[in-house]
């Protein structure tokens, strides 16, 4: 086994996950990405050099089998981060209540066995930082949007509970408010702005200028997990420098 740090991406796909695998890689850890569907994380893998490994983060024995895998494959991971979550817009009184709680399943459920068996073996090492990914949602309840609300409120309470409860063990634990859309890169402009730029055009940016670059998410998220432990983040707002809040 390597001594480079060992991390594992729940729910990897396009953006944030594959900005925060390359980034990982880049600087010489060790990434496993899980997702249901791993057929679609191939480029990824061959760009990184990572790990893909099937889960569905709402079954506990695949969620317990993945972490296993990786402690005999990798080590037991420095760095755990939760990604996954469902929506079923709609008006409170046509959404499916069987389709509520498949959303419940996956963004709070997975996140509680995610978190559950990363702390297990982070605790018998002593050390690892486990992040949640939540959304505006998380701390505001939107109209039509009552299960997302419903799971990223869930999510955001466990990740409290566990960084109260974790914190004096050596485990960070931080949730992560997205306020707003993740940029597709593929879909839009170079990030540079015009050096003409003024004031007076705030009212007219861009629509890449109103989303979130996910490299600069994944920024966060590391310096985030590289924090001096006297200074620990638990929860940390990012948007866009023109989103209202």
């Amino acid at each position: 086994m390597s001594n480079s740090e060992v991390a594992v991406i729940v729910g990897a796909g396009q953006g944030l996950s594959a900005a925060l695998a390359r980034m990982l890689a880049g600087k010489g850890t060790q990434v496993v990405l899980a997702a249901r569907n791993v057929s679609k994380l191939s480029a990824l893998v061959a760009d990184t050099g990572s790990r893909a490994v099937t889960c569905d983060a709402t079954k506990p024995e695949q969620v317990e089998a993945l972490f296993a895998d990786v402690e005999a494959t990798e080590g037991i991971p420095n760095l755990v981060v939760f990604n996954p979550s469902r929506r079923i817009p709609g008006a409170l009184v046509d959404i499916d209540p069987g389709e509520v709680a498949a959303a419940l399943m996956v963004t709070a459920f997975g996140g509680f066995l995610v978190g559950q068996a990363a702390a297990r073996r982070m605790l018998a090492r002593g050390s690892g930082s486990i992040l949640f990914t939540g959304a505006s949602a998380s701390v505001k309840g939107y109209p039509k949007s009552a299960a997302f609300a419903m799971g990223k409120f869930a999510l955001r309470g466990l990740a409290q509970s566990m960084a109260r409860e974790l914190a004096p063990q050596n485990i960070h634990v931080a949730h992560f408010v997205i306020d707003g859309g993740i940029r597709k890169l593929g879909d839009t402009q170079d990030d540079a702005q015009d050096d003409a730029q003024d004031d007076a055009q705030d009212d007219a940016q861009d629509d890449a200028d109103k989303t979130l670059h996910p490299d600069a998410i994944a920024e966060s998220y590391l310096a985030v997990h590289q924090q001096q432990r006297s200074a620990w983040t638990w929860e940390m707002e990012l948007r866009p420098w023109v989103e209202k809040f």
